[in-house]
Parts: structure tokens; C-alpha cells; sequence
């Protein structure tokens, strides 16, 4: 089931339907983290938003191979994880935001397939890690590159968590339409031009295995997000380095999920 958190006229809160097309869900009843049953009512979607809202946002850096040698790094040997805080989020079709407070000339993309928990989730293991999937998402680990590598000291967590920084959708599959999440094609495209393309076989660390080594001694929440990892081709590595513009539009696309679009605008000003 494709499920998304959309607006509908005449409900002010934000609702959860299964995805019919692009202008119509049918309405869900109950918790999408519990018990939901589907209502048999079809209303109109007058705007998609990020499909849920994650309390918490955890993200693994160097899951590729290839990326880890465009950072002239070693394969890890244990997940590389960090942190984007919760208003990075941001939804399909609304804009990256180049900061201009605390000034980044070195915004990236990040094309990465977005797994989603159902329940708290402590100790997984790797016989039960799955059944905490609530679904997958697409998702762009947006990244100010300066603030990632020169004056975030040596921590990724201020380049990652800029406002917007983490955009999520354009709906949530459940696992029974992913028959295996490692099987997957990624990619990325800026205004039209592929600049990153390539499959989830090709994680360094599973979900499964990620799942169980966040979940070590630690508490998760249901609806926690996990960014797993992107591969070779973000504009930083390029000969020049290619960094997002304004005017820029951003496409990232996951295999049986479908394409999140956002443009690129600058911060507007106080």
C-alpha cells in the first residue's frame, strides 16, 4: 500500500489516505503506528505533504563504497551515524533553502532510500529487525558541505540540519509492496541531468543490519526516520565541484516508491 500525509479541504489537521493518484487518497481511520483500517472514502489532495513526521532523524553516512572513496575514506566498519534534527524536514514540491544567516555556498544532494519505524523499537535482531518497518520513502540527505567538512568541527550535524534540509516522500510503501528493500534502484536528477544512479544491493550495511545496530541499547520511537546512505555522484565530488543553485530542481527517485521533487531557492532574509 502507498500510503500519504496530505491536506484535504474542509479538515484542517493534516490526514493520512492511501494513494489513489495524484489528485485523490482514500481516507485511513486509526493510527498509521497502531491499528488504521481504510475508510472507503475517497477525498481530494490539496497538498502532499512529507509522509510522516518523525520524531526522531537518524542518517548513516558512507554506506557506499564508492562514496566513502569519494570522501578518501575507508569502508567503515560500523555504521557511520549522525543526526538531522526534526525542522529539517521538509515536504515534496517545497523548496531547499540555501542558507543566508549562516551562509553555505556549498549546498548538496544526497539521493537515499528512507526507512520508517511502526513502534518503539529497542535490541532488535536480525530475525525481528524487519517487523519494525512501517515503510520506505524517498529522501534527500540535503548537506552544506562547508559546514559538514570545514567549520562544523569535525561533527556532520550542522551541515545536515539546516531548515528544509531533509526532504521526505512523496508517500510511504509498505513492506508488502518492497519485496526486498536491497533491491532497490536509486537516483538522483538536477534539472533533468542524472548525477547519481545506483542500487540499495549495494549498502555496505543492510536495513536489516541498520535496524538492529540503532535500535543497541537505545530506544527508538514509532515513526523514528532512517536516511540509509547514498552513493557516488554528489556534486562536491565532481571536477569542478557542482553545488545547488537557485533556479535548481531536484529529483530523487527510489524504485517502486516514486520521484521526490523539490526546487532550490535562497533563504529569505529577516
Amino acid at each position: 500500500m502507498k500510503l500519504i500525509r496530505f491536506k484535504t479541504p474542509g479538515i484542517e489537521q493534516a490526514v493520512y489516505g492511501r494513494y489513489i493518484d495524484a489528485q485523490q487518497a482514500e481516507l485511513i481511520e486509526g493510527d498509521i503506528f497502531s491499528d488504521f483500517r481504510l475508510s472507503g472514502q475517497s477525498v481530494p489532495v490539496s497538498k502532499l505533504l512529507a509522509p510522516v513526521t518523525p520524531p526522531l532523524i537518524l542518517a548513516i553516512g558512507l554506506n557506499f563504497a564508492d562514496h566513502a572513496a569519494e570522501f578518501n575514506t575507508p569502508v567503515p566498519d560500523f555504521p557511520v551515524l549522525f543526526m538531522k534534527i526534526h525542522s529539517s524536514l521538509q515536504h515534496p514540491g517545497d523548496p531547499i533553502e540555501i542558507p543566508r544567516h549562516l551562509v553555505s555556498s556549498k549546498v548538496d544532494y544526497e539521493a537515499e532510500l528512507v526507512v520508517v519505524l511502526n513502534r518503539e523499537c529497542r535490541n532488535a535482531t536480525p530475525e525481528n529487525a524487519m517487523e519494525y518497518v512501517l515503510g520506505y520513502t524517498c529522501g534527500n540527505d540535503v548537506s552544506a558541505r562547508d559546514w559538514q567538512k570545514e567549520y562544523g568541527g569535525g561533527q556532520f550535524c550542522r551541515g545536515k540540519s539546516f531548515a528544509t534540509f531533509a526532504p521526505m516522500g512523496p508517500c510511504l510503501v509498505t513492506p508488502d509492496e518492497i519485496n526486498d528493500p536491497q533491491r532497490l534502484q536509486l537516483t538522483a536528477h538536477v534539472n533533468g541531468e542524472m548525477r547519481q544512479s545506483s542500487t540499495t544491493a549495494n549498502h555496505i550495511f543492510s536495513v536489516r543490519n541498520l535496524i538492529v545496530f540503532l535500535s543497541g541499547s537505545t530506544t527508538l520511537p514509532a515513526g523514528t526516520a532512517i536516511f540509509t546512505g547514498t552513493p557516488s555522484g554528489s556534486g562536491f565530488a565532481r571536477t569542478p565541484p557542482i553545488y545547488l543553485q537557485p533556479g535548481d530542481q531536484v529529483k530523487i527517485t527510489v524504485e517502486g516508491i516514486g520521484e521526490l521533487i523539490n526546487p532550490v531557492v535562497l533563504e529569505k532574509r529577516a
